[in-house]
């Protein structure tokens, strides 16, 4: 049986926007935290493999957070204007731009499919990407961090 491409779609959004693992977290990264039953975006701050948590600031306070309580932001195109991004409308797609950094989505509104470089490396993802992932990438691509605007 084949699926439909929606059905694809919230497969991989499950998929990528579980439970966050420890080691996928860099200092720096922005996500969302079940702080106490209250949804809250969180900044981390540091990270302990011994004890399987992050310290996460909260914007109120910072606390250690198990990956239980995290969960990652999907990428959207108000997460990347947040992050500084300038966006160019092409046909059918959109540009997204900071500095030499390129992020295109082939169809407007669709971040399932999207091309990124900086430049030589080139890469491409067909799976939706969390933001602490785009802020990876970006450290990977151009080391610089990659914060709110």
């Amino acid at each position: 049986m084949r699926e439909s491409s929606s059905e694809m779609l919230k497969l991989g959004e499950l998929k990528t926007f579980a439970m966050l693992k420890i080691n996928d977290l860099k200092s720096g990264d922005i996500i969302m935290l079940n702080d106490e039953g209250i949804m809250r975006e969180g900044t981390v701050v540091d990270i302990s493999h011994e004890e399987n948590q992050a310290l996460v600031n909260n914007g109120i306070q910072e606390f250690w957070f198990s990956p239980a309580e995290m969960s990652a932001i999907p990428l959207d195109e108000a997460q990347l204007l947040r992050l500084g991004f300038e966006k160019e409308e092409l046909e059918g797609g959109v540009k997204y731009k900071k500095g030499a950094f390129r992020l295109v989505t082939p169809k407007k509104g669709d971040f399932s499919n999207i091309e990124m470089w900086y430049r030589e490396d080139r890469r491409h993802f067909s799976v939706p990407l969390a933001v602490h992932e785009l802020q990876n990438l970006h450290l990977d691509m151009s080391k610089s961090y990659l914060e709110l605007a």
